[in-house]
């Protein structure tokens, strides 16, 4: 049903590169030039807006690393890397765990690459107290929003893990390569001050909101999760992902990626072509709809309880600290 959607596009492909990087370097340029001369808190809003296109950015990227933003391996590669050297992401790391994470999205059996720490309610409670005390400060929401983007955007994707692929590694290379090109030149020009004053608070917000898009995606109350033999791909794609209704603007600067339930049961969709085939094919109108408000609760959302198949609160455990 989705197959024809899946087509990529040259000319719109193009035409979203275009709104895309044009807009995220202009204003990265007009901030840069706002506090060289004396203005940083003229440069906060362009910051928040040029995070907004960063996040596009990303989302481009993570087509590439599906093969689907071009119909060209090589294209993707190359606009993918690009992407990645302005999301400080290695291309093929990221690739490889993205691909484990669509792998086995909603499986107990399977977690741990690619996605949000979960346990599940009795892996928690049999769990030391360190452990424990350790989860509950990773899942606070300003830890995870807050430190977790910048400890996995600016340190974790500057390493080259032993025992991985040649390509993996030289892809984690590349990647700091090019930092350090920017740096340097930054340095000889506008001065590294400027451009870290710029860079930094652009990239921890879009990877906060990248870090939230993706928790939202797979963490609401009656997120589908089943051990093996019971786990079954498409009803973890179309359960285990959540329809994130948001309004025209955000879903614009998102690129569609709220249509997550589309892009689980067919990664080869271009996100332009997500809310064609959203209209376009009936079984996805009966996927719930996630709302801005609603989504707000999932991050009280902390465990998976098995026996009742839902996520719970630490109030619905029962537990006000760890025991």
């Amino acid at each position: 049903m989705a197959e024809p959607f899946s087509r990529p596009r040259a000319a719109r492909a193009a035409v979203e590169i275009a709104w895309t990087f044009g807009p995220y370097l202009a204003l990265t340029t007009a901030m840069m030039l706002l506090v060289r001369q004396g203005h940083p808190w003229l440069a906060v809003p362009v910051s928040v807006l040029a995070a907004g296109f960063l996040v596009r950015v990303f989302i481009i990227f993570h087509d590439c690393c599906h093969g689907s933003f071009l119909s060209s391996r090589r294209a993707n590669r190359v606009v993918g890397y690009a992407a990645g050297l302005l999301t400080l992401t290695p291309f093929e790391k990221w690739q490889r765990a993205h691909a484990e994470h669509h792998a086995g999205v909603g499986d107990l059996d399977r977690r741990g690459t690619g996605d949000v720490w979960t346990m599940t309610v009795a892996e928690y409670e049999a769990a030391p107290l360190w452990k424990r005390l350790f989860y509950r400060t990773f899942r606070n929401p300003f830890v995870m929003l807050g430190i977790g983007p910048a400890l996995v955007f600016l340190i974790d994707h500057r390493w080259a893990w032993s025992g991985k692929s040649r390509r993996e590694r030289f892809s984690v290379h590349f990647t700091n390569a090019g930092i350090v090109i920017a740096l340097v030149g930054a340095h000889l020009t506008i001065g590294l001050p400027i451009f870290l004053m710029t860079q930094v608070p652009t990239q921890l917000l879009a990877g906060a909101i990248g870090v939230w898009l993706f928790y939202v995606q797979h963490q609401f109350e009656d997120v589908y999760w089943a051990r093996r033999p019971e786990w079954e791909p498409v009803k973890a794609a179309l359960e285990g992902s959540s329809y994130y209704k948001l309004p025209r603007v955000l879903q614009w600067l998102t690129g569609s990626i709220g249509l997550h339930h589309i892009h689980h049961v067919q990664p080869r969709i271009p996100f332009y072509n997500l809310q064609s085939c959203q209209a376009a094919i009936p079984e996805f109108h009966s996927v719930p709809v996630l709302t801005i408000r609603r989504s707000l609760h999932s991050l009280r959302l902390r465990l998976v309880d098995e026996e009742r198949q839902h996520m719970v609160t630490w109030a619905d455990l029962g537990a006000d600290r760890p025991k």
